[in-house]
Order: structure tokens, then sequence, then C-alpha cells
């Protein structure tokens, strides 16, 4: 099923009253309250947004994002009364896009959801159009291969990671972030420049960014903790260099 929003919280009362106030206000929610279960549910559920607390029964928040992380980009707003500098900073850090401190207002919190909400959906929907559009006919044609190395390109065309003549899959994003560095090669590209570029007006945190170029890594790099082919340029940005 598709949901709106998945809220993971221990508390019961919390995570019970704040989904059945979002869905009185038509924005589709369901709760659990532990790690597990949370991973149980994104497994055979889509979600587009996660309320997130940092104390879970059975596990932490902070590594239940990190696994998030891994395999999904949708905004992760944390909600949790351990408001300390280090606590906002981690969450931030490791794929967060918010933090939001306990007690808080409901009305408030979804109003915040909502603003989120309608910046991810709105962007999702762009990136559905774009490739539905995408054929021979409209398809760019000057320049259908951007290379990475001897062995890695980029088919303009068909929108394909191409490593040692096999394929490899890109999540939307991360093609456009790739695409991106790879037409400004040589060029240091500020993370403002690639929220701003690639993510256009959709709401994400700069933990998001570094999710996304570490798996970029994973995916062209020989060594993805020794980079050399993106890399970064430490308080500034990222670079493919020419």
């Amino acid at each position: 099923m598709n949901y709106q929003c998945l809220i993971v919280d221990d508390d019961i009362t919390i995570a019970e009253n704040t989904a059945e106030y979002f869905n009185i206000f038509d924005v589709s929610t369901y709760f659990v309250t532990s790690y597990e279960d949370a991973v149980t549910f994104l497994d055979e559920n889509e979600v587009s947004l996660i309320l997130l607390d940092i104390n879970l029964g059975d596990g932490s928040g902070f590594e239940l994002c990190k696994r998030i992380r891994k395999d999904y980009d949708m905004p992760i707003l944390f909600i949790s009364a351990r408001k300390s500098d280090d606590n906002i900073l981690t969450a931030l850090n490791i794929g967060g896009d918010d933090f939001i401190s306990k007690p808080y207002s409901l009305n408030i919190i979804f109003a915040k959801v909502k603003a989120v909400l309608s910046r991810y959906e709105r962007s999702v929907e762009k990136a559905n159009v774009k490739a539905s559009a995408t054929s021979p006919e409209n398809a760019l044609k000057e320049q259908e291969r951007l290379t990475i190395s001897p062995e890695i390109y980029i088919d303009t065309y068909s929108h394909k990671l191409m490593k040692s003549g096999e394929s490899i899959s890109l999540k939307v994003k991360e093609y456009k972030m790739l695409l991106y560095l790879l037409e400004n090669k040589g060029r240091v590209i500020t993370k403002d420049e690639l929220l701003k570029s690639v993510w256009e007006d959709e709401f994400i945190g700069e933990g998001t960014l570094s999710v996304h170029a570490r798996h970029l890594r994973e995916k062209i790099e020989k060594d993805p903790n020794n980079p050399e082919i993106i890399k970064t340029v430490w308080g500034v940005g990222y670079i493919i260099e020419s």
C-alpha cells in the first residue's frame, strides 16, 4: 500500500494520536513502535515521509535512519526530546532532513509535514513526467556518451550507467547528480549548487546529498572509501576531475 507518512515512535500514545490527527486531515499515515516493525513495513509498503524518534525500544533511530538511507530517498524528520546540539547534528549528518523537538503541537508538526510532503511529491511527479516523456525521438542525441573512465560511462540516450559492459542500476537522483558532475567535469560543484540544480525545490538536507555521493561511489569506484572519481572538496562540495 501507499502511505504519505510513517511514524516510528515507541511511545504508542504519541504515535497513535499523531497518526490519527494526520489521517483526519487526509494525510494517509501509519505508525509502528519498533525498529524491526519499521523495517518490515517499509519492505511491504510505499512511504513518502518518515517521522522517526531517536529512542526505540529495540534499537536506535540513528541506526534505523542509516539503514533506511541505504535504499530510500524519502524525507526523514527526526522527532525527539533529546534536543542537544550533538543529537541534532548527528540526526542531520546521517541523512535526516529536519529535527522536531518533543513535545510538539499537532497542528505545527502537521503544517511542517504537509509542506515537506508537497515539495517531495511534486519533485517525484516531475521526475516521473520527465522519465515517461523520454523517447528515441526526444532524446538528446548530440552527446550520447559521457566517459567517466575507460570502463565506465553514462549513456545519456538510454539514461544508463555502463561499467565493463554491464548496466548498473541508478536511482533518478543518483543519475541526475552523476550527470551534473560529469557535465561540469573539472569544476568544484558546491553542495548548494547540487541541491539547487539536482534536487530543485525538494526539501532535503546535506545528509541526503552525502548518502547519494556514497551510493554512487559504491557503484563506480574501485575503493569507495578512497575515491578516485568523485572526490570530496572538504567544506565545499564535490568534483570529477578532468
